[in-house]
């Protein structure tokens, strides 16, 4: 058997809902509700992360047992546990959706392990009482996208859940992949996610719209005293320390998003995580040309509220909604305010600190604003790939001319015949300024390029390899799966073996459903 260190804290400490019927309702009063998955008809394994394994305390050994296929199938529930789903509610494209919750979540169990405590998470092992008109299933197609992005952004250092195991269950589930009346059965599967909890901004907006404050407090004293055992304040500023830490966590993750070009897609207050990692893979993508206005969501194609570059103005109007929720707990606005107010300052700091390391800045100046600022307004005039680009500037040496060091880079341009002679001549003029500043740096060229190749990756997961992955895995050929998993591994490693995924997005991705076009059940 299995050996995993439970611990159920969440349903011993916090409130159940009182009614086991499990179909969309109304919850009140309540975190959770007790729900069983749904015995898939014949599950079998396709990959899983030895990594989390042994974060969990699993072996190898332990992931080809029939006890893993079992428990993490939803088959069976593991002894001593009362899978549960949570009840939250949230901003949806910035309007007030009420109730939410899990729809298709199921939380197993929580588990600790060299003194770390982890959720563990089956997505898509059916209905919950927070389905709505939803079925609580997921396809091949979403958890390939769900377990491959998770590992990904791991490794490149993005705070994240994490994806223990991806199967398949052995069912069909009918989907409309672009909610455009063609709907067809595709592949059943489903994803363990690990995450230290799953509790969201969302979760303190339910109570807060209900007026529940004494389940607010409750959640709020309970997150705080498992989740943030240092915060030793008490009363009010116990409840300011932790809104003041989310906020930080919060701001160190889009950060990240912004280093690596990652585009969310879906920035709802129910997909955000009180420990500020990312959470709920869906319509995402990375950036394949460097543009600000991109977002990989078909839903939020008009508005483009979740665009690449208003990520940051996301978070904070997602972090002014939890801050009105805590209020009922704090009973004034303007410490939280002052919070809030500090997120834009400390922002742009961060932000300009990340691209001073891009750029292979390790010398602060005031004037690096300028360059950054004409860097990537020059970025978005012609199609220019940010991976590709940022990777091979760091090959530019301090002798290089300014038409040498454009050289470097002009692989990253999608066409070349787009460059006229007004902005090959903004680029020169930036490549001058750009090798002027590398010369009044300390480190050689090899030690910058070192430096820079730490915070560039050379690999990211593009669409069009989630979707290559896919097509393949569909056909029951898990090869290149496995092939993309051990590449995302090192992202910031050259890794000659796997030179060719260092490549632009090919022309038959462009406007290709799964690579451009994505939908919330993507």
């Amino acid at each position: 058997m299995m050996k995993l260190h439970l611990q159920n804290n969440f349903i011993a400490e916090l409130p159940a809902d009182t009614s086991d019927i499990n179909m969309p309702r109304q919850v009140k009063q309540a975190c959770y509700s007790f729900v069983l998955p749904k015995k898939p008809s014949n599950p079998s394994l396709i990959h899983a992360s030895i990594e989390v394994a042994n974060a969990i305390g699993l072996s190898q050994e332990d992931i080809l047992s029939d006890d893993f296929l079992n428990t993490f199938s939803g088959s069976t529930v593991f002894p001593e546990t009362k899978p549960f789903a949570l009840c939250y509610a949230g901003h949806q494209f910035g309007n007030w959706a009420g109730q939410l919750g899990d729809g298709r979540a199921i939380n197993l169990t929580e588990v600790v392990h060299e003194n770390k405590t982890y959720t563990l998470q089956l997505k898509g092992a059916g209905p919950t009482p927070y389905s709505r008109t939803a079925d609580g299933f997921a396809v091949l197609r979403s958890s390939i996208r769900e377990h491959l992005c998770a590992e990904a952004m791991h490794y490149l250092g993005v705070p994240t859940t994490r994806s223990l195991s991806l199967m398949l269950s052995g069912d069909q589930v009918l989907r409309d992949v672009l909610y455009n009346g063609n709907p067809a059965y595709e592949k059943g599967a489903i994803v363990c996610r690990v995450a230290p909890s799953f509790i969201r901004f969302g979760s303190f907006e339910l109570f807060a719209s209900r007026e529940d404050h004494v389940n607010l407090k409750l959640l709020a004293d309970f997150t705080i005293k498992h989740h943030f055992p240092h915060i030793q304040k008490e009363d009010v500023e116990k409840y300011l320390a932790f809104f003041q830490e989310v906020t930080q966590t919060t701001l160190k993750m889009i950060v990240h998003w912004q280093r690596v070009g990652f585009v969310h897609g879906v920035m709802n207050t129910d997909n955000m995580s009180i420990h500020g990692i990312t959470i709920d893979y869906g319509p995402y993508g990375w950036l394949e040309d460097y543009n600000s206005g991109w977002t990989p969501n078909t839903t939020d194609n008009q508005h483009k509220r979740y665009r690449f570059g208003n990520q940051p103005e996301i978070a904070l109007w997602n972090l002014y909604q939890l801050a009105n929720a805590l209020y009922p707990l704090i009973k004034e606005a303007k410490p939280l305010e002052t919070i809030l107010d500090a997120f834009s300052t400390d922002y742009e700091k961060e932000y300009l600190n990340m691209m001073q390391n891009k750029l292979g800045f390790q010398i602060k100046k005031e004037q690096d604003v300028v360059l950054i600022q004409s860097l990537t307004q020059l970025l978005e005039r012609v199609e220019t790939d940010m991976t590709i680009f940022f990777r091979n500037l760091s090959t530019v040496t301090k002798a290089d001319t300014a038409i040498t060091a454009f050289n470097t880079i002009k692989d990253a341009f999608y066409n070349e015949k787009d460059l006229d002679e007004t902005i090959l001549s903004d680029w020169h003029d930036w490549f001058e300024k750009y090798t002027i500043r590398i010369n009044e740096e300390t480190l050689s060229d090899s030690e910058r390029k070192n430096q820079m190749n730490t915070v560039n990756p050379k690999y990211v997961l593009r669409n069009y390899m989630a979707q290559l992955c896919i097509d393949d895995s569909d056909k029951g050929d898990y090869s290149l799966l496995n092939e993309l998993f051990e590449m995302l591994k090192n992202p910031y490693d050259e890794q000659p073996n796997f030179q060719k995924w260092f490549a632009k997005r090919p022309d038959w991705a462009r406007d290709k459903v799964g690579c451009s076009m994505l939908s919330c059940s993507s």
